[in-house]
This record gives structure tokens, sequence and C-alpha cells, in this order.
């Protein structure tokens, strides 16, 4: 009972709050301020820690919980490639770290409009390479996102296998928006989180002048031939459900390990409450024992 109370009462903070902040009409400065504002309720475990640093001059958040980490999770955060960061992240990839045992690197990725594709896969590639360049090898990363981040993971996997590349023991997404032209996007009874003229200005934005059928922009038009395990976890009420389920589709079609879950009556990236929504708790535990379970020895 308490859980479905609090269920409504998030459906309901993300309904008011930040569905009206994704329009349009408001400039993405003034968006970056108002999400960075509201993923201040997305709070990591107790006992997680924080490293800010640089990789491959990124700015980057390293999260790690408890002693021994084995292995690392590149994570690719959210937000139309215009808006997110690290920051905003650190409840989720705090979370995932906990559930995964591994440390979780955010890196800030250079954002549209500034700096339109392939700037973002471009940041994601080299964050790979300089994790490798750690001494890690690629059997013991992961590659993980969410949103605009998962589609992302998935256009770095592809980037990576078309140029005969190393590639991640496994692929996590959450939400992952896979189709940047929209021509079949999902219409939900209820659809808390996004609003369709946003995700279109945020396409156009991120693509400058390159087609938006581009498998780097939109990965459901690629091939998935030689990808490794994915994990794709998606909401019901979210525009972004076709997108999920087409990935997951295609996965299949091409011989791919994948794991595909869709959370009835759950929004767009509910895994961001975490540590209060049971589901959403549940959830990352399952992208934890996934990322754990296809790590190399």
């Amino acid at each position: 009972m308490l859980q479905h109370l609090l269920e409504t009462g998030l459906r309901q903070t993300m309904n008011r709050l930040v569905r009206p902040a994704l329009h349009p009409a408001i400039p993405v400065s003034v968006q970056r301020t108002l999400i960075s504002q509201a993923y201040r309720s997305s709070t990591p475990p107790r006992g997680c820690r924080f490293q800010t640093d640089t990789l491959a001059g990124l700015p980057v958040i390293r999260s790690s919980f408890g002693q021994a980490t084995r292995g690392a999770v590149l994570y690719l955060h959210g937000g139309g490639y215009i808006i997110g960061s690290a920051a905003t992240h650190k409840g989720l990839t705090g979370h995932l770290a906990k559930a995964s045992g591994c440390m979780v690197v955010t890196p800030d990725y250079r954002l549209a409009p500034e700096h339109p594709f392939p700037a973002a896969l471009d940041d994601a590639e080299a964050a790979w390479q300089a994790l490798i360049d750690e001494g890690i090898s690629p059997g013991q990363i992961a590659i993980a996102g969410d949103s605009a981040g998962g589609g992302l993971a998935i256009a770095l996997a592809m980037r990576l296998r078309n140029n005969n590349q190393p590639l991640p023991a496994s692929l996590t997404v959450f939400s992952p928006w896979t189709d940047l032209t929209q021509e079949s996007l999902y219409s939900p009874e209820s659809e808390p989180v996004l609003q369709a003229r946003w995700t279109a200005k945020a396409a156009k934005l991120y693509a400058g002048q390159e087609s938006l059928r581009n498998p780097l922009l939109s990965p459901v038009f690629g091939n998935f031939q030689g990808l490794p395990p994915l994990l794709i976890q998606v909401g019901s009420q979210e525009i972004l459900l076709n997108d999920a389920e087409r990935l997951a589709s295609a996965a299949r079609e091409a011989g791919v390990q994948t794991q595909f879950e869709v959370f009835n009556s759950l929004w767009h990236v509910f895994q961001v409450h975490s540590g209060q929504l049971d589901r959403a708790t549940a959830a990352v535990q399952t992208a934890g024992e996934h990322i754990r379970g296809h790590l190399a020895d």
C-alpha cells in the first residue's frame, strides 16, 4: 500500500515538475538548471563514494560502494543529448555501483546544441579507450546508460565493432532513446515525463546536419551482429516504449543475448528512484546482476 502511494506521488511529481520543464519553448540553458534541481530527489545509497576526476580530458565522476570493486561500468547519462550531467545522475550511478560491485565512471560528454553529433559519441569512445589505457581489460568493462545515454551506449558498441575494436562485457540500457526520427513513438495513456515536441527538438539540435536515420544516431536502424549481452528496461508509461521493444527485437534477430523487461505503470528512467521505490531498486539490482554476470574472470 505504501509503495503504491509512493508510486502515485512520484508520478504526480514528475508530471507537475519535470514534464513542464521539458518543453521546447524553454531555453536549453534554463532546462539544464531546472533538471539539475529536479534530480536532487534522486539520492545515492549511504556509504557510496564519489570521486571527481578527468578521463580523456573529460570531467568524470567515479562512483563506488564497499571495499572491493570488480571491474568498471562506463555510464552514459541521459538528457536528450542537450541536458543532464554526471552530477545529476549520482543517485542512479551510486545504486548501480552498489548493485554491480563495480566502479561506475560517468563522463560529462559534450552536449548539443553547442556540440552536435558526433561530439557525444567521440567523447564516449575516448572515455572507453582511457579506461582501457588505465589497465582495465575490455572484458572487465560494461557500458550502460539511460535515455539518450542508452542510445549512445548502443551506438558506441556499434562503432567499436565496426572499427574492429574490443567490445565491452555487456550493455545495460534504461528507457533507451534509439530512434530519433520519432516515426514510431508509443502513445501511452499516461506519460509523466517526456513530451514528443521536446524530444523532436533535442533530436534536431543533436543531429545537426546528419540524417536522423544514421545508426550512430538512431541505433535501431543499425546492425546488431556480434554485440555483447544486452539488458533493456523500460516503463509502460513512456513514449519510448516502442524504441525499447524494437531494439530488443532487432538485437534478438541478430543473435544478441537479450533480456527485455517492461515495468507496468512506471515511467521514463524510473530507476532514478532506486532506494525509494521498491520496483526501481529491484530493477537496478537486476542490472547489477547482469553486469556482474558477464564480467570476464
